[in-house]
């Protein structure tokens, strides 16, 4: 009796203590790995938290130094203003040269336009901070108002008034026979270079373009129908010429029509008045002013600012416009540029105004009209013949300003530049940017005037160094003679004594 109730007690004695054990011991290791674990979890957010803000700020600093004027644009130093060189000046040339030709040691700067509207703040003037602001990135266009002052837009008008202006009729000469013999092309080469896209026909689109280039003259469509009417070159009047037709017409056919008919300004691709001023050594302190703020603004080297073409100033009196065209054309093997074709050392059949960038100043603000339009700005894609259809030609800036991308209101002392040029990839010019297509809307009420810089850079480093070496060279030349003379050393030959008259091309 007494062995089941010892069992039973056993068993009693065993069972009681499992309810309770206390449970402290396998929670508490467990919280000790908690409160590890969560502390080396908030060490490491914490340390990728402050690279991340690290990262952030090093970006911000970087892109606002590679896009902000910087020391370069900031108010002269001592060097700059005794006219000394320090670390801060732009690159020159350096006048050496391999067997193999110059070796390309200089770099073009580049501004970065960020996005449309983005605003950068320059110090182009002691004192004074200018907001430059972003308006396209095909072509890279900016603005900036008050770029000059009331008094420096008066005195730029005053002087060019003072010089007179001349007519700037965009008309090429006679001589369209010998240029073709020159060129040594037969009338279906010619038509398959007008035929854009190739389908046997030359459309009034393709006549359009090539004539109004070639002729200064500008046609409408319906010009055109008229002229093939009074040439009898279009007998089925489709409105197409077959390569049977085109070869019954001549070269300069279109020309001498036009002129035994007769031509109105208003038909003209450019309807205005211009003159040139020298902004070199001796030239009004505000132009010389002018320059030099110019060079700062698009951080170029001095040389090549010095010595692209002078200022162009325009007067566009009501009913003035100049229609959609490229300010510089594209460089092929066969085309030299025009400032340069001095060193070119070669012949070439074409010539072109190799400007690589375009500074447009506006020197009083426009009653009505007068807006500066840029048909294809940011668009997508660009086609030459897809700029006439529908009967609706983008390019005639007197009937279809409206219609273009982007306007740019003339306002007095506002500045306006883009890059007629891509970059190559490696510091240097590359192919045209087809999107800087851009003209003057006909000026509705009151008259308009503005001026223009170009910087001319020739595609071909060759060539520009050469160009380059050659006006340091003269220039020696002109300095050692006048000394010698006993007289006063005069400036360095400006691109107006290196060039000849015609130079100032009118694309």
């Amino acid at each position: 009796m007494i062995e089941p109730q010892d069992r039973d007690s056993d068993e009693h004695d065993e069972a009681v203590p499992l309810p309770t054990l206390p449970p402290m011991p396998r929670e508490r290791v467990p919280l000790q790995k908690s409160n590890v674990c969560s502390r080396s979890y908030f060490m490491v957010v914490m340390v990728f938290f402050h690279v991340y803000i690290i990262n952030v700020i090093a970006l911000l600093l970087y892109v606002h130094y590679n896009n902000s004027p910087g020391e370069v644009l900031a108010t002269p130093n001592r060097d700059e203003a005794s006219g000394g060189s320090n670390h801060h000046k732009p690159p020159e040339f350096k006048q050496q040269q391999s067997d193999s030709g110059f070796q390309q040691d200089m770099y073009l700067p580049r501004l970065e336009g960020i996005r449309v509207g983005h605003v950068q703040k320059l110090s182009l003037v002691p004192g004074n901070v200018h907001e430059m602001r972003t308006l396209s990135l095909k072509p890279l266009l900016f603005e900036i108002p008050g770029f000059l002052s009331e008094e420096e837009c008066r005195v730029v008008v005053q002087l060019a008034q003072l010089k007179g202006l001349m007519e700037s009729q965009v008309m090429v000469p006679e001589g369209q026979e010998e240029l073709t013999e020159q060129l040594n092309l037969s009338p279906e080469e010619i038509f398959n270079l007008l035929d854009l896209n190739q389908d046997g026909q030359l459309q009034l689109q393709e006549i359009l373009t090539h004539s109004r280039v070639r002729d200064g003259i500008w046609l409408t469509p319906e010009n055109l129908k008229e002229i093939y009417a009074g040439l009898k070159a279009d007998p089925d009047g489709n409105g197409l010429l077959s390569l049977e037709e085109f070869r019954r017409l001549g070269s300069d056919a279109f020309q001498r029509f036009l002129q035994q008919r007769g031509v109105k300004s208003s038909q003209l691709v450019r309807n205005s008045r211009h003159t040139w001023l020298y902004q070199g050594q001796g030239a009004h302190q505000v132009l010389r002013d002018l320059k030099k703020r110019v060079a700062r603004l698009t951080r170029l080297p001095s040389a090549l600012v010095d010595l692209s073409e002078p200022l162009q100033v325009v007067r566009y009196e009501q009913g003035g416009h100049y229609h959609a065209h490229h300010d510089s054309g594209p460089v092929y093997p066969e085309t030299a540029c025009t400032h340069t074709r001095l060193a070119a050392n070669t012949s070439t059949p074409f010539e072109t105004s190799c400007r690589y960038i375009t500074v447009l100043f506006y020197l009083n603000s426009v009653e009505g009209g007068g807006e500066t339009a840029f048909p294809v700005a940011d668009n997508r894609t660009y086609e030459e013949v897809s700029l006439i259809q529908n009967n609706v030609d983008l390019m005639d800036t007197r009937k279809n300003c409206d219609r273009s991308n982007l306007r740019v209101k003339p306002t007095k002392g506002t500045a306006v530049f883009w890059y007629n040029y891509l970059s190559d990839g490696q510091g240097w010019v590359g192919e045209q940017d087809e999107y800087s297509l851009h003209g003057g809307c006909v000026v509705t009420r009151g008259t308009k005037w503005v001026a223009n810089n170009w910087i001319n850079i020739d595609p071909d480093y060759q060539r520009q160094a050469r160009y380059q070496q050659l006006v340091s060279h003269q220039g020696e030349e002109d300095e050692g003679e006048d000394e010698g003379e006993g007289e006063q050393p005069q400036s360095q030959p400006s691109p107006e004594q290196l060039q000849t008259a015609d130079s100032h091309q009118e694309l």
